[in-house]
């Protein structure tokens, strides 16, 4: 009941929380990658979205209170994509990144790997960002399969992965930081307790933990950094953009 009573009026494509503020746009990323989004059923994605279509028409049904819209938009939101209306498939929403990209951060921090472990996982980690990327890019624009296969291959051979924007990239290098330093760092203080010195099939299980754990709490930093809705000066634009509006500034999807 305080949830709801705290709970500011709703907004259609608004957010809960202040997105002008690192913790607002915080909460709201909380909000976005939550994995319970991803046993929402197909019945109540489109009850979600009929209430949304009610409320855009003005024949919402009496007694629908804001926790109730926030709460479709937010299912709408973890599911549908922005720009092109379709659903993303979910390993590649950002509610399923933590959960399918954790086995993957766990392959790429184990020891003593081989050349060939080695390789596998970066291309496992290369490809499961790129294809993260591209589900939950900026989509109003057509842009050639060509230019996101030659950015995949770039990926996976340099290690780094898609970027389609300046502030999306920088996302993308800062998300990986406490990644790779701090389950290293935890688990040298770990392995030093005499418990685990004497239960040595238990390291594996923390060390999943532990990468879980980092994981889950550094992509809500990372993707808080830059609200998703950004603007640019029309300027900027390409000319054919440009010429067919009459504003200044204009307020993009920059992607997550």
């Amino acid at each position: 009941m305080a949830e709801a009573a705290a709970c500011p009026a709703f907004r259609l494509g608004g957010s809960r929380y202040d997105q002008g503020s690192f913790l607002g746009r915080l909460r709201h990323f909380v909000d976005v990658i939550d994995p319970s989004t991803l046993f929402v059923s197909e019945k109540q994605l489109k009850d979600s979205i009929k209430l949304l279509d009610d409320f855009k028409c003005g024949t919402l049904p009496p007694g629908i209170s804001n926790l109730q819209l926030w709460e479709a938009q937010k299912i709408k939101q973890a599911i549908i994509h922005p720009d092109t209306g379709d659903k993303i498939f979910m390993p590649f929403r950002m509610s399923g990144y933590v959960p399918f990209g954790t086995p993957i951060v766990i392959g790429l921090l184990l020891p003593n790997q081989t050349v060939v472990s080695t390789i596998i996982w970066q291309w496992l980690n290369q490809s499961h960002n790129a294809c993260v990327n591209y589900a939950n890019r900026n989509a109003t624009k057509p842009t050639p399969t060509s230019r996101f296969l030659q950015g995949y291959f770039g990926a996976v051979t340099s290690a780094v992965s898609i970027a389609a924007i300046a502030e999306t990239a920088f996302t993308r290098v800062v998300l990986p930081m406490p990644i790779f330093v701090l389950p290293p760092i935890i688990m040298s203080y770990l392995e030093r307790l005499r418990f685990l010195q004497k239960n040595r099939k238990l390291m594996l299980p923390i060390h999943s933990a532990v990468c879980l754990l980092t994981f889950g709490l550094s992509l809500p930093v990372a993707i808080s950094l830059f609200p998703q809705m950004s603007e640019i000066e029309v300027s900027r634009l390409e000319p054919e953009i440009a010429m067919a509006t009459d504003c200044k500034v204009v307020t993009y999807n920059k992607g997550l």
